[in-house]
């Protein structure tokens, strides 16, 4: 995947919220961490993984990519926060989806406590490996992302 392609829309997506919204020069990394936390809650939702006392069962995929790449954009702002580049790291899947979330939960809270390339990494590996556990490929996560950071142009020029 072209990542170095996806953090350039990122930035500009930043660039075009932070003037439209008279936030330039705000101080926005906490908020950009709760907003990744509850997009992260949202997206665990919608697998329903964790919700042993329900028969029901987890959302469409479509809405679950959705959801995955809501979160991917804040990870790609935070890195772009810090300036920090995606790595190399192979990353596997993970053996169950709900200790997947709470892996990412965890590099979340490191990577808030602690903003450097090496937590930044961790957190990027951690939530690229969630994705693959779901089941995305590059292919889903980059044309979802493609499509979804239209969107949040269009909610901007709405008034979202």
């Amino acid at each position: 995947m072209n990542w170095d392609e996806l953090f350039h829309m990122q930035k500009e997506l930043d660039t075009y919220i932070e003037n439209h919204n008279n936030l330039t020069g705000e101080a926005l990394f906490k908020r950009k961490v709760l907003a990744l936390m509850v997009e992260l809650g949202e997206l665990a939702n919608e697998t329903r993984c964790f919700k042993f006392w329900s028969a029901k069962p987890a959302s469409a995929r479509a809405v679950i990519l959705e959801e995955y790449v809501d979160g991917l954009h804040f990870i790609l702002s935070l890195g772009i926060e810090i300036e920090a580049g995606m790595g190399t790291e192979d990353y596997e899947e993970y053996a169950d989806l709900t200790n997947g979330f709470l892996k990412v939960y965890e590099e979340v809270n490191r990577f808030s406590t602690s903003p450097c390339q090496e937590t930044y990494q961790a957190l990027f590996t951690s939530y690229l490996t969630l994705g693959r556990t779901i089941g995305f490929s590059e292919q889903d996560v980059q044309d979802a992302y493609l499509a979804k950071n239209k969107v949040n142009y269009e909610r901007q020029d709405k008034g979202y």
